[in-house]
């Protein structure tokens, strides 16, 4: 039962009642497994480039941006709190106590971190931290003080890096600067991205709490990457809405309430991106991660394929579009038709049952005309090194229908066999590397919205105020919540795909200078 202050906060958040009951429903009946029929591999799901396509498609993408709309999305909002786990850890654990003498020697992340803490782009932020506090960082190193240097590094009378987003920590080091890695996106999108009069349209998804510290970070960046490249940076934020918030329930899968009595809602992870995705209403979206940005010496090769990803892209919708008015027309003979549905399932890569094939013209049309009449990606896949999250797989879902879907591990059923297998027998990994046409053919932004698999968000457990209780996560950006959408993953080379999942991962080469 709804209580009075409960409507009043739906209202508040803009959420429809009959949401907060179909959340407690899926909380009682679980999402389905996905069900995978293969991974998607070279040759059957994924394609590659030879230096020549790769070269003309670049040529391509230069010769036709002008007639696009660009912008580039980079979802931003995500705490760097667990980029400091261990560290966290190890001023729980010393905290008052004295450092172990063979700190330096172990075989661990926190020894790392510590043996090599004067490579960090961070490092004279972190010197002037110590000064502000009345501290010399040189003799908390020699008197191995790593507690104090922990905490300044994380806690707030330091650098409070604990606390802030990815995208405002610095990552990589320059003869007479440190970068942060929102400057190595302005600089990308000022290569990339930019249009025929130079506008380069950045949109950046903040958390509400640093709004203001994006916006203060980038008024004091901007003008100096607009000299430079000779661009006019246009920056959008945006924040994840309220109303994509989800009900917490409790181990009953009733509304779980906290001590006040309050219900008690979570954010619907990045799933709810697409959100702001939809009303940024751009033609050419480019998407990439905050973290996964390399430091400028090598960024040639990621802006190549980049381009690249956008000229495949272009490329395909123009032909798209051209079989998408005949179909609207509705007059085709048999060899027309034939063509559009060997384009489908061998440029676009689009399963068609073979009962199709019996279909009449009409209903042949119709089909088509719905297959192909849907926003595309086109991702960048790298060849799988170890590293955890989701891959390339053929899926089938609900209805049957085989698609190419980007899965993470917590959608698999890895009890079963099968599943297990096909699974682990991936050779790509998914670096959120999209490039995504959110036009139809008629020039008008497709509603993202009416895209969405409902069935492909997950349930985990968490705890507040000492008390268990389920969360419910939405599908996820680029799985569920583009699973509808007309799907090609491209092979591109694992230097395109670095990613900082915890601090010590800025040691390595490709964000050294």
């Amino acid at each position: 039962m709804l209580t009075e202050n409960d409507k009043n906060l739906l209202t508040k958040k803009d959420i429809a009642e009959k949401t907060i009951l179909d959340q407690l429903k899926r909380f009682k009946t679980g999402f389905p497994y996905a069900h995978l029929t293969a991974p998607a591999i070279l040759d059957h799901g994924i394609i590659s480039w030879d230096e020549i396509e790769l070269r003309g498609l670049v040529d391509f993408f230069l010769e036709n941006k002008e007639y696009y709309s660009l912008a580039k999305f980079v979802p931003a909002s995500g705490a760097a709190s667990r980029m400091f786990k261990d560290l966290f850890s190890f001023i729980e654990q010393y905290k008052g106590k004295a450092t172990p003498d063979d700190l330096l020697s172990r075989n661990d992340s926190t020894a790392f971190f510590f043996s090599n803490i004067r490579r960090f782009a961070f490092f004279d932020e972190l010197c002037q931290a110590a000064l502000e506090n009345g501290m010399d960082l040189e003799t908390l190193i020699k008197e191995q003080r790593y507690v104090e240097i922990a905490e300044l590094l994380l806690l707030p009378h330091g650098l409070n890096y604990g606390s802030l987003p990815k995208g405002l920590l610095s990552f990589h080091t320059y003869d007479n600067e440190s970068r942060k890695a929102i400057e190595e996106h302005f600089i990308e999108g000022a290569i990339y991205a930019a249009n025929n009069d130079n506008i380069v349209k950045l949109h950046f998804t903040v958390s509400p709490e640093h709004l203001e510290h994006f916006e203060q970070t980038i008024d004091s960046i901007k003008g100096r990457y607009e000299q430079r490249f000779n661009v006019r940076f246009e920056v959008q934020y945006s924040i994840q809405k309220p109303s994509t918030d989800t009900i917490a329930a409790d181990l009953n899968n009733d509304i779980f309430r906290d001590k006040d009595g309050n219900m008690l809602f979570r954010p619907g992870g990045h799933g709810a991106l697409i959100e702001n995705l939809n009303d940024l209403q751009e033609e050419i979206v480019f998407i990439k991660n905050i973290d996964n940005v390399v430091h400028e010496r090598l960024i040639n090769t990621t802006s190549e394929y980049k381009q690249a990803l956008a000229g495949y892209l272009i490329k395909l919708q123009q032909i798209n579009f051209e079989y998408l008015n005949l179909l609207n027309d509705g007059f085709l003979d048999d060899d027309e038709l034939d063509e559009i549905m060997t384009f489908a399932k061998e440029k676009l890569f689009i399963d068609i049952p073979e009962y199709v094939e019996e279909y009449a013209e009409m209903e042949k049309i119709d089909y088509l005309y719905d297959k192909l009449n849907r926003p595309m990606r086109v991702c960048g896949v790298v060849k799988n090194e170890g590293e955890p999250g989701g891959g390339p797989y053929w899926m089938k879902n609900i209805n049957d229908e085989i698609s190419l879907q980007i899965v993470e591990s917590s959608q698999i059923n890895h009890d079963n066999e099968r599943q297990e297998s096909i699974f682990r027998s991936a050779t790509h990994f998914n670096p959120v590397d999209l490039v995504c046409g959110c036009w139809d053919y008629n020039g008008k932004p497709f509603d993202l919205r009416e895209y969405i698999d409902h069935n492909t968000g997950f349930i985990s457990h968490k705890s507040k105020d000492g008390k268990e209780l389920k969360a419910l996560e939405l599908p996820g950006l680029w799985n569920g919540a583009m699973a509808d959408w007309i799907t090609i993953f491209v092979e591109v080379p694992s230097i395109t795909f670095n990613p900082v999942k915890t601090v010590n991962d800025l040691l390595k080469e490709n964000h050294q200078a």
